[in-house]
Formats: C-alpha cells, sequence, structure tokens
C-alpha cells in the first residue's frame, strides 16, 4: 500500500502536481469558499444572537476600549449560561459542512482520468451513506482536537496521526482507525516531503486569512498538497 521510492514524492513534484490540481480547479475552490463560510457566518451570528453571545462580545469590546481586559470579556461570555448551546451549535454546522471538503478528490481524480469536472462533485461527500461516514468521521476528529489543541504537541500529533484519513476513506473504503497505521508509514517513509508539503500547505493556507481577500483561493488548497502526496505515496488495490 506504500511506494518504497522517496523519490517518487519528493517535495518538487509533489508541489508542481498541487499547484496543477489547484489551478484547475480554482473556479470551484471559490464557490466552496464561499459557500462554506456563508452558511458558516450565518449560523454563527444567528445563534450568537439567539443565545445571547453577541451581546457579551459587543459588552465586551466595549469593556476592553474602556480599559477592561480580554480575559474578564472571554470570561464573561463563558459564564453565559447558553455559551455551551452556543458552542455545540458551532460544532454542529462545522461537521456539516465538513463532507463539502471530500468533493475536492473526486475532483482530483476525474482530472487524472481525464473527465470532465463539474460543481455537483462539490458534494460528493453528501451523497448516500457518505454523509454518515465523513459527518461522524470529522465529529470525533474534532472532538479530538479540541481536547489536544490546548497541549500544542498532542494537537500535532493528532494532525498528523490522521493526515491522509480523508482520500483513504474516499479512495480505498478505511475505517478510521485502520487510517493510523497508513498514515504512520507515510510519515516514516517520506517524513521530509510529508512534513513539506504539510508546512507549506499550511502557510498558503493561512496567508489567505492575512491579506483577506485571497481566502477564497487559498482556502482549499492543502487538500490540493494532501491528495498530490497521497497520490505518489499510496497504491491503491485496482
Amino acid at each position: 500500500m506504500i511506494e518504497k521510492d522517496p523519490g517518487k514524492a519528493g517535495i518538487q513534484n509533489v508541489l508542481k502536481e498541487a499547484l496543477f490540481y489547484w489551478n484547475r480547479t480554482l473556479l470551484y475552490q471559490i464557490i466552496f469558499s464561499l459557500l462554506y463560510f456563508s452558511v458558516l457566518i450565518t449560523v454563527l451570528f444567528f445563534f450568537a444572537d439567539h443565545y445571547g453571545i453577541l451581546a457579551d462580545y459587543l459588552a465586551g469590546v466595549e469593556s476592553m476600549q474602556n480599559g477592561g481586559s480580554m480575559v474578564d470579556a472571554q470570561k464573561a461570555m463563558a459564564e453565559n449560561p447558553n455559551y455551551m448551546n452556543f458552542t455545540w451549535a458551532l460544532i454542529g454546522t462545522l461537521v456539516l459542512l465538513f463532507p463539502l471538503n471530500m468533493g475536492f478528490y473526486k475532483m482530483f481524480r476525474k482530472i487524472d482520468l481525464g473527465e470532465k469536472i463539474s460543481v455537483q462533485d462539490l458534494f460528493a461527500g453528501y451523497l448516500g451513506i457518505n454523509f454518515f461516514i465523513y459527518t461522524s468521521y470529522y465529529l470525533f476528529w474534532l472532538i479530538i482536537f479540541l481536547y489536544t489543541a490546548p497541549t500544542l504537541i498532542l494537537g500535532m500529533i493528532w494532525v498528523a496521526l490522521t493526515l491522509f484519513t480523508g482520500p483513504l476513506m474516499f479512495f480505498m473504503d478505511k475505517r478510521i482507525f485502520e487510517t493510523f497505521g497508513y498514515n504512520i508509514k507515510a510519515w516514516r517513509h517520506f517524513f521530509p516531503s510529508v512534513f513539506a508539503g504539510l508546512v507549506l500547505a499550511l502557510m498558503v493556507k493561512y496567508a489567505g486569512f492575512f491579506t483577506m481577500f485571497l481566502i477564497p483561493f487559498t482556502f482549499a488548497f492543502p487538500h490540493a498538497v494532501i491528495y498530490a502526496l497521497y497520490r505518489n505515496i499510496f497504491k491503491e488495490n485496482k
């Protein structure tokens, strides 16, 4: 299942392929980003207003302008009895949006096969049982990440342990826990390329957040890098 030739997954080759997939799906990445953030922001503001979190936030901003501390402002929001309800609403929205990401893997594979891609491909993760598979996976992944992220090191390990879980599930029909071993082997055999690819993907993605107007162009770029790495590292059974 794992290629043994490190040269196949050289970072230059991976970057070249990732840029190719990114360029070929640029229009759909813009559509994806606009759809993703429009839904997320709409739900965020609705529940923030519904549960009174928005009022607490605005009060906290006013307090900081008058010399109050950010810690006190955050504490005031956390003391809202509906704060956990708001948190779960946000988590639920992120979970429901996650299958959108899987559509890019279908697009990239169709590009490899010389097939025409379309907007409908974006919703491949919602078709049939796929919806339950990927929402369940991301709920599990997100909960673990939220608990490990504050430690930084454990959060990074969790991300590394699941880096290729998405395409492994999508293309090879692997189960969540089954993919851990494949991820570990990929890191062990191709550490320089995987690490460099991951760092590059995150740099490009978050560069869009710093410039704001580039977000629709860079937000989904990591999928192209991950697919390029996956394509050169893993061998699928015919």
